[in-house]
C-alpha cells in the first residue's frame, strides 16, 4: 500500500456516504466530489513558507494541548491523527494522482467525459499508486419514471467507463490483482408502473464482477423468465462480501474486536463465497 495516500477514496459519493461507518474514523474514505477538480485545499496558499505552515502548525497544538490532556479520548484523538494525515497527504509525492490533466486527450475520452467516466479514470490513477480501495457512484438510476429513455443513457455512460477501465487496468498489467466489482443495493421491479417506469425490487437483481481472482465468462444463478424469482443459485450481500474477501485472500470468517463493540466477523461464519466464479 502507499503509506502517504489514503487507503480509501470514495468518488462522487455525495454527502449520504456512511464512510467509515462504526469502524474508527481513521478507516474513513476521503470522500472526492469532482474527480475533474482534483483534491481541493491540498497546497498551500501562495506566499506561506514550509516554515511559516509548521510555526502555525505548532501553535494550533498548542493551543489544543491542555483540552487534547483534559479529554483524551478516542475521538478527541481523531482530530489530531485528521490533521497528521491531511498534511502527511499534502506532501506525498503522489499527489498528482489526483490529476487527471495528466493524462492524454484519448486516455480521458475513452473513459468517457461524464463526471463517472473521469471519476473511473482518477481510480485507476489510484490503484495504480497503490490506493487500496476505491469506490465511484453512478446515479440516476431510481427510474420510477421514463425508465426505458434513463436507463439506455446511464448504460451508456456506465459501458463505456467500465470497458475502458478493464482494457486499461489489462493492458498494464494490473487486471489479475485488482477486483472490480459493479454492484447495487436492489434492482427494479420486472413489471412497468403507470408512468412508465420500474419500482424497486429486492428479490432479483444482478450484478458483474472481474479481474483479481475471478474466473471469467461465468454466469452464476438465473431467475424465471420474466425475472420475478430466483430458481437457481440464488445469493445474497452476505455470500457477495465472503466472494470479495476470498478473492482477495482475505479469510472472510475472520473476528475482530473494537472498543465498546461486540466481538464481530467480516462475514457470519455459515457464509461461504460463490466458489463457482472464483479462480
Amino acid at each position: 500500500f502507499n503509506p502517504t495516500l489514503p487507503g480509501a477514496v470514495v468518488v462522487n459519493g455525495g454527502s449520504r456516504h456512511p464512510l467509515s461507518g462504526f469502524l474508527p474514523s481513521s478507516h474513513q474514505p476521503l470522500a472526492i466530489g469532482d474527480p475533474e477538480a482534483g483534491l481541493r485545499n491540498s497546497k498551500m496558499h501562495p506566499g506561506l513558507t514550509n516554515n511559516t505552515f509548521e510555526k502555525r502548525r505548532d501553535f494550533s497544538q498548542k493551543i489544543d494541548e491542555a483540552f487534547v490532556k483534559k479529554y483524551s479520548s478516542a475521538k478527541v484523538n481523531s482530530y489530531a491523527d485528521m490533521y497528521a494525515d491531511a498534511i502527511r497527504l499534502m506532501k506525498s509525492g503522489d499527489l498528482s494522482a489526483f490529476d487527471l490533466s495528466k493524462e492524454t486527450a484519448q486516455a480521458r475520452e475513452s473513459y468517457g467525459e461524464d463526471r463517472f467516466g473521469q471519476g473511473v479514470l482518477l481510480a485507476r490513477r489510484l490503484v495504480e499508486r497503490q490506493v487500496r480501495f476505491v469506490e465511484v457512484q453512478l446515479g440516476g438510476w431510481d427510474t420510477h419514471q421514463n425508465n426505458f429513455s434513463r436507463v439506455p443513457e446511464q448504460s451508456a455512460i456506465l459501458d463505456q467507463a467500465l470497458s475502458a477501465l478493464l482494457a486499461d487496468l489489462e493492458q498494464r498489467g494490473m487486471l489479475e490483482e485488482t477486483l472490480v466489482v459493479l454492484a447495487t443495493e436492489f434492482g427494479r421491479t420486472p413489471n412497468i408502473n403507470v408512468n412508465d417506469g420500474r419500482d424497486h425490487y429486492p428479490k432479483a437483481w444482478s450484478m458483474a464482477m472481474a479481474g483479481g481472482g475471478i474466473r471469467g465468462g461465468v454466469v452464476h444463478g438465473a431467475t424465471d423468465p420474466l425475472g420475478f424469482e430466483v430458481v437457481e443459485g440464488q445469493v445474497d450481500n452476505r455470500n457477495l462480501f465472503a466472494t470479495i474477501f476470498e478473492a482477495l485472500g482475505v479469510d472472510p470468517h475472520q473476528e475482530y474486536d473494537l472498543p465498546g463493540l461486540p466481538t464481530f466477523r467480516r462475514v457470519e461464519e455459515d457464509t461461504q463465497p460463490i466458489r463457482e466464479i472464483l479462480i
